[in-house]
């Protein structure tokens, strides 16, 4: 296990230096586009069997220590940004900053005093929760190498999405606690995440409603919080935080600086009998050959693995918790102080917004509380005289249905988790289908598939098939949230480069409205993948690849006969949706990277398109399981 030891020092290393290594060109390019022949070259020594993370012969004494692990790098050149290191290095410093704060301010707090009966936390119960769960949030110490927290993918001046413009940009998904393994989708909003109810099918409308993640696979079942489930993932998914235990977090919490608040909270005491061997295998990714299929390879009594899965689901409960408060879901938009009456939109922005409540129908999906009046496409329809004159519900609109839908989005080759088809050091392997592999997300999730969760219902299964390539609804809220000094997500800017959808596909909101009015428009459809439009096309602009999963498209949008003045009014009333209008919204001043500029939002990111290579058929781990897709997906 010294081995192991020295990885994660090596890790810790790498980070501490990465601000240098952006220094020199030569040595990002040789890190990022070359390693992955260095570490062709590095199998014959690291590859072999039995050698790496055994617990044998490894820690004797007079052994000479193995060299650390090389980073994983199975990327073709150009899928890894070149300035990773360095942004990766100040992401760690901004969390860790957030991370200082919380605790100050957890400190700063009056304890509260506990009374009553039930007991009750009373005077500063609340706030002392959301405190603990922003410090649980922001501390990178819950993974292997002690290099990612919750926050790394979820910051606050990005709406708790993606921090780094160029991963945003390019490979999608972000690098995990071992270098450089990544998932498979963007990081998704967190704010609002809260309101969603538990996962349930309304037989009446033949559709399910609730859950948390791209794929509804946090069901909220067992803690009554999808939002709570789903903080429970990222610590023990191999390819984000890759703890290979829950009882991880428990063994954590006992060193942090946060313990005593924890334990006065939820009155653990967190003095779990814990094996000598527990931070030899909480150094160690998930997914390592060592561990076999054994996911609990922390021995603990019964009575100590029940005292850790407290702790676990209190992690969830603390974290929920924060989201759920103004922190994070603050109603501070200028949106919201239009419906108090405190703001008056413009001209653009009013414009836009009679649009979504009426002929882009963006109301019917992300429904702001009241009515929505699309008018269908002629001959049967008379667009573009279509307006919502509904009144407002007493609601806080939340611009979500809770439900999911598949839009049609093309297959993005340039997500990480494509290539992902060679064992790492560890000997684990992300996505051994490569581009056999087809997202089919809600689908995948009821069928307890590959690269998604166990169904806790299995009533659920026999929906697969009308529900294969149907992603979460997330609230329109935020979706443009940026960082002051970048005033917006589009080009020419100074702007945020983020990524949308649950593939990162489209690139800015006027290429995601765009998307919506012009999918099926029959002179911009073409049967292609993405990269190879027709000479004189120009993708995202006039031309749409085909769908990934062509089964159960949702066909409300697609064709909403927009002009493009209309188009970017709803870019406008979208961006009245960002919280920090009536109240500044914590922590939005922490990003200390650099603005993108130039170019224009209908074409941004087309500069780093790649073509889609010829795709092998969907695997049949994935579109071979029961209940199969239909139609069949090729």
């Amino acid at each position: 296990m010294k081995q192991r030891k020295l990885v994660a020092l090596s890790a810790v290393f790498v980070t501490a230096i990465a601000a240098l290594l952006i220094s020199s060109q030569t040595v990002l390019v040789s890190a990022h586009n070359a390693a992955a022949p260095a570490q062709e070259g590095q199998k014959g020594d690291h590859g072999q069997k039995g050698d790496h993370g055994q617990k044998g012969d490894h820690g004797q004494k007079g052994d000479r220590e193995e060299p650390p692990a090389p980073i994983y790098n199975p990327y073709p050149p150009g899928i890894l940004p070149f300035d990773l290191n360095s942004e990766i290095a100040r992401v760690l410093r901004e969390v860790d900053n957030i991370e200082f704060e919380a605790l100050a301010q957890l400190r700063a707090l009056p304890p509260p005093t506990l009374t009553g009966q039930p007991p009750i936390l009373a005077h500063t119960g609340q706030r002392a929760n959301v405190l603990l769960g922003k410090a649980l949030n922001f501390d990178k110490n819950m993974s292997p190498f002690k290099d990612r927290a919750c926050a790394f993918c979820h910051m606050p001046y990005a709406g708790f999405s993606g921090p780094i413009p160029s991963v945003n940009l390019t490979m999608v998904a972000y690098p995990g606690s071992f270098a450089f393994r990544a998932g498979k989708r963007t990081a998704q909003r967190y704010t609002y995440a809260p309101n969603f109810p538990v996962l349930n099918f309304n037989q009446s409308q033949d559709a399910f409603f609730g859950g948390n993640f791209w794929d509804s696979r946090a069901t909220g079942y067992l803690l009554g919080s999808p939002d709570a489930n789903q903080a429970q993932g990222p610590p023990v998914d191999t390819q984000e935080h890759m703890l290979p235990d829950t009882a991880c977090i428990a063994f954590r919490l006992q060193t942090a600086a946060y313990r005593s608040f924890f334990e006065r909270i939820w009155g653990d005491e967190l003095n779990i009998k814990f094996p000598p061997d527990t931070e030899e295998i909480c150094e160690t990714p998930g997914g390592a050959s060592v561990f076999g299929t054994d996911t609990m390879p922390i021995k603990l009594s019964p009575e100590d693995r029940a005292r850790a899965n407290d702790v676990f689901d209190h992690w969830g409960e603390s974290i929920d918790q924060y989201e759920a408060s103004p922190d994070v879901s603050a109603f501070s938009s200028k949106f919201d102080a239009f419906l108090d009456g405190n703001a008056t939109l413009t001209a653009d922005e009013m414009a836009g917004y009679n649009l979504f409540r009426g002929k882009a129908n963006c109301n019917s999906c992300h429904l702001d509380g009241r009515s929505t009046a699309p008018t269908p496409p002629p001959p049967e329809g008379t667009l573009p005289n279509s307006e919502d004159t509904g009144a407002a519900a007493n609601t806080r609109p939340l611009f979500t249905c809770f439900g999911s839908a598949n839009l049609g989005l093309p297959l993005n080759p340039r997500d990480a988790f494509y290539y992902q088809t060679t064992p790492d050091f560890f000997g684990f392997i992300g996505n051994p289908y490569g581009f056999g592999y087809r997202d089919l997300g809600l689908g995948t999730f009821l069928r307890s598939g590959f690269g998604s969760w166990a169904s806790p219902n299995d009533d659920w299964t026999q929906f697969a098939p009308t529900s294969d390539g149907k992603m979460q609804t997330s609230s329109a809220r935020n979706v443009a949230l940026v960082p002051p000094q970048c005033p917006t997500t589009e080009a020419p800017g100074p702007y945020f480069q983020k990524e949308f959808f649950h593939n990162g596909y489209i690139k800015s909101l006027k290429q995601l409205v765009h998307f919506y009015n012009t999918r099926d428009f029959p002179p911009f459809v073409f049967n292609v993948t993405s990269g190879h439009c027709p000479a004189g096309k120009i993708e995202k602009v006039d031309c749409w690849p085909m769908p990934e999963v062509k089964n159960n498209i949702d066909m409300t949008v697609g064709n909403l006969h927009l002009t493009d003045t209309e188009e970017n009014q709803i870019v406008a009333f979208l961006q009245t949706l960002s919280d920090g209008f009536t109240t500044p919204y914590p922590d939005i001043n922490t990003f200390t990277g650099v603005c993108m500029t130039g170019g224009s939002a209908s074409t941004q990111g087309n500069g780093f398109l790649i073509p889609t290579p010829p795709l092998p058929p969907c695997a049949s781990v994935i579109c071979g399981v029961a209940p199969f897709p239909s139609p069949p997906i090729p």
